[in-house]
C-alpha cells in the first residue's frame, strides 16, 4: 500500500501541537451508521487533529486512558460504576470553556482537566461525576441518551473523560466530531447502544462491558443490554489514538 508522508504543521491549536495527515485504511469503519464509515478496500488521506499519547500510561478499565495494554480490544473487558446522564450532553457541559486553557501535554494539567469533566451539567444532576477536591472520578462508564458530545467540536471533551479516569461512554447515538475525536485521541471507547440505557440504568449501578460479545451487564439489575459492535476504530483507541496507531502499523516513523 502506497504511504503518504507525515505532513506537520506546528502550532494548529492551543490544545495540541501538530496536524498530522497519515494514510489510513478506507474500510476503517466506525460503529454508528452517522460516523465516518468506509467500505472500499482502497486507501484514503485523512486528516485528525490531535495529541501524542502521553508516555507511560496504562490503561484497564478505569485509567486515563482507554486502550488496554497487553490485549486486543475485541477481548477487553470494563467493569465498574456508571454515571447516567440524558440527550444532548454538550461539550460545554462536558468540559466548560473555561477550562480550555489546560494544556492535556502537561501531566498536572492533564490530571486537573480531568477534574473538570462533567463539572457543566445543570443543578439537576446532584451528584457529580468527579467529586469536589477530587481529581479522579469513582465512575468507570458514562452512560447517555441521544446526540452525546454535541457542541462545539473541541478535542477537550474525550480528553477530559479521559483524564477523569472513564474509560467508555455508551449512548444512544454521538454527535459525530465526539465520535471522531474519541477515536483520534484514543482516550475514551464511544460505545453505542441498541435501546435507551439512560433509560434502562441509574447512576451508582455497576455494570460490565465486554467489547468482544458487544454487551453490557449491569450486575445491579440483573440484566443485559447488547452493544454495536466498535467496528475497526477498536484498533485506534487501544492503540491509544491516531498517532500510536500509525506509529504502530507503520503509516510514520517510530520514535
Amino acid at each position: 500500500m502506497h504511504q503518504h508522508p507525515p505532513i506537520v504543521k506546528e502550532g494548529t491549536m492551543a490544545l495540541f501541537s501538530a496536524t498530522t495527515f497519515v494514510t489510513v485504511p478506507r474500510n476503517l469503519a466506525f460503529a454508528s451508521s452517522n460516523k465516518l464509515s468506509f467500505s472500499s478496500s482502497s486507501s484514503r488521506l485523512l486528516s485528525f487533529t490531535t495529541s501524542q499519547p502521553n508516555p507511560g500510561i496504562s490503561v484497564t478499565f478505569h485509567t486515563p486512558r482507554a486502550h488496554a495494554p497487553s490485549s486486543s480490544s475485541s477481548s477487553a473487558t470494563f467493569h465498574g460504576l456508571c454515571y447516567v446522564v440524558g440527550d444532548n450532553i454538550d461539550t460545554d457541559q462536558i468540559i466548560p470553556a473555561e477550562y480550555l486553557t489546560l494544556v492535556p501535554s502537561k501531566p498536572d494539567e492533564y490530571e486537573k482537566l480531568g477534574s473538570y469533566a462533567l463539572v457543566g451539567l445543570p443543578a439537576t444532576y446532584s451528584t457529580r461525576f468527579v467529586d469536589a477536591g477530587e481529581t479522579k472520578t469513582k465512575y468507570a462508564i458514562v452512560i447517555g441518551g441521544a446526540n452525546f458530545g454535541c457542541g462545539s467540536s473541541r478535542e477537550h471533551a474525550p480528553v477530559a473523560l479521559g483524564a477523569s479516569g472513564a474509560a467508555a461512554v455508551v449512548a444512544e447515538s454521538y454527535a459525530r466530531i465526539f465520535f471522531r475525536n474519541s477515536v483520534a485521541t484514543g482516550e475514551v471507547y464511544p460505545l453505542e447502544s441498541e435501546s435507551r440505557l439512560c433509560e434502562e440504568c441509574r447512576t451508582g449501578d455497576v455494570v460490565t462491558i465486554e467489547l468482544g460479545e458487544s454487551r453490557l451487564i449491569n450486575h445491579t439489575t440483573g440484566k443485559e443490554y447488547r452493544l454495536k459492535p466498535i467496528g475497526d476504530a477498536g484498533p485506534v483507541i487501544e492503540a491509544g489514538g491516531i498517532f500510536a496507531y500509525a506509529r504502530k502499523t507503520g503509516m510514520i516513523p517510530s520514535r
